[in-house]
């Protein structure tokens, strides 16, 4: 059986980093990694391919050569998912579709020939079977979410890594929180579900045998989900392997704010080898944070919670949300305050949608509220599938001048300099000052010339460029990735605003 496995293309968004990759001449940020996984669990014998749509061109001769496609996505790659199987169908070749785009919308895609749905570690395995037996159904679905005990590791030896700047694995399913707007609890549970250290420890040896060194991309939904298990077991068992390694990793990943509560937990990231961690803050507005169930957040400093992270070593990234029915008019000036004053550089700042499945979809068509327009999961580009309480015209007006706000070079550089004054990583992961691999030489060119010659508002880079060298000298290196990331978060607030979505403003 020959399978060719087809990641299609992201859109130009904000978690794309489309336009920072190229600085450093890679082609995509991340491997496909639930295809990698798939591909492991496919009968050994059979031939795979792997065709990334974001790192080469999926040909014709790609596609014949297979008995099956096998293709999975997210919501945001429904473009690139419909124009495959079409090109698929077209050529006569059998399908295989799963994945969250698939999961939450499998009405959408009666075409596909087999639906493998939820988590493959129980619907592929009836499949495969019913597939040799010669009576393949076309959906296979469960509510049961398992134990990922027996995952194996993905295969990514079907991908050259070179591509990629960064690599990816995971170690645990599911967020004990439920968030109205978010669809994991839907996809995976409430229940934190984990791997063993044992697995854990073959992945990174994994990647490790195949040449990789740096940046690692531990995706949770919420690596703190199970805080007992990982103080206890991983955590103690990864700062032992990271350092007979002599730390080849440096490790990022999402948790929820409640991280800010266990000091020990932090240090023992920060010393595992954690730099960088995702935070969901959303809103600065408590009945917002209180409408949607966010409640880990609510009756924080979260200002103050931000900076102790900081602290200890490890830069947050952020969510964002506006669009709430709690959301008054001040909400605008009140999230781009919060962001300025908290020296969160990478601000993912999005209007409030409903993805399918979720409790706000289900509120909001009860309320009869919902739109025609679909849920796209592009982050920033002003769509709305559903009717906000606010007047859309104010809300995406008020949406609009936050991005251009917050990613002006003005406040960019502003917050990294916040940032800068806080942030407080162990003394074994600093950056050496002068100390650069090729591609960061490369990088650092290509930073010079696009930020600081060619792009709108250089005099604030050049400034902050001749600070961070002088008086910071050894948060350099970051202050060049983040300076590479604005360019990319720049590049794609300019084509948000040629979306008709604004045109009424």
């Amino acid at each position: 059986m020959n399978i060719l496995m087809v990641y299609p293309q992201y859109p130009d968004t904000f978690w794309s980093f489309k336009h920072a990759i190229r600085f450093v001449l890679k082609k995509a940020a991340f491997p496909p990694l639930g295809l990698l996984t798939v591909a492991a669990m496919i009968p050994q014998e059979w031939n795979k391919k792997l065709v990334d749509m974001n790192v080469r061109t999926l040909t014709d001769k790609d596609i014949k050569w297979a008995d099956y496609v096998f293709i999975s996505a997210m919501v945001v790659q429904k473009n690139s998912v419909k124009e495959v199987i079409r090109r698929v169908k077209k050529l006569g070749v059998k399908m295989v579709a799963g994945g969250p785009l698939f999961t939450t919308e499998p009405e959408q895609f009666e075409d596909v020939d087999h639906l493998v749905l939820n988590e493959a570690e129980i619907t592929l395995e009836p499949f495969l079977k019913d597939l040799a037996a010669g009576k393949a159904q076309h959906i296979y679905t469960t509510t049961e979410h398992p134990p990922i005990t027996s995952t194996p590791t993905p295969m990514y030896s079907l991908i050259n890594m070179n591509n990629y700047t960064s690599m990816s694995i995971q170690y645990s399913r599911g967020c004990p929180f439920n968030c109205e707007f978010c669809d994991i609890t839907v996809l995976d549970g409430r229940v934190p579900r984990t791997k063993n250290t044992s697995q854990l420890f073959s992945e990174m040896e994994s990647l490790l045998s195949k040449g990789w060194r740096g940046s690692l991309f531990i995706v949770d939904d919420n690596f703190i989900g199970n805080k007992g298990k990982l103080k206890t077991e991983i955590l103690p068992a990864l700062i032992e392997w990271q350092s007979r390694r002599k730390h080849p990793f440096t490790l990022f990943t999402e948790a929820s704010i409640n991280l800010v509560d266990d000091e020990e937990l932090m240090n023992m990231m920060t010393k595992a080898g954690f730099n960088r961690v995702f935070i969901g803050i959303e809103t600065p507005n408590e009945a917002s944070l209180t409408e949607c169930s966010k409640n880990q957040n609510v009756s924080r400093d979260l200002v103050a919670a931000v900076k102790k992270i900081h602290n200890h070593g490890m830069e947050v990234m952020a969510g964002f949300i506006v669009g709430f029915d709690s959301d008054q008019a001040e909400i605008f000036k009140s999230q781009i305050n919060f962001i300025q004053k908290s020296g969160i550089v990478t601000a993912m700042v999005g209007l409030l949608n409903a993805p399918r499945g979720t409790r706000l979809y289900q509120r909001m068509k009860k309320e009869n509220r919902l739109l025609e327009q679909e849920f796209s999961g592009d982050n920033m580009d002003y769509s709305l599938n559903f009717e906000p309480k606010m007047n859309r015209v104010k809300l995406i007006d008020g949406y609009h001048h936050i991005l251009n706000t917050i990613y002006s070079p003005k406040e960019y550089y502003e917050r990294i300099k916040t940032l800068q004054t806080e942030y407080k990583p162990r003394k074994r992961l600093r950056f050496p000052t002068f100390r650069f691999s090729v591609s960061q030489l490369i990088g650092l060119a290509n930073c010079v010339w696009f930020v600081g010659i060619k792009e709108k508002g250089r005099r604030y880079y050049w400034r902050s460029f001749a600070s961070t060298l002088f008086l910071k000298p050894s948060s350099f290196p970051m202050f060049i990735q983040l300076s590479i990331f604005g360019f990319h978060f720049r590049k794609v607030i300019n084509k948000g605003v040629a979306n008709p979505a604004i045109s009424a403003i």
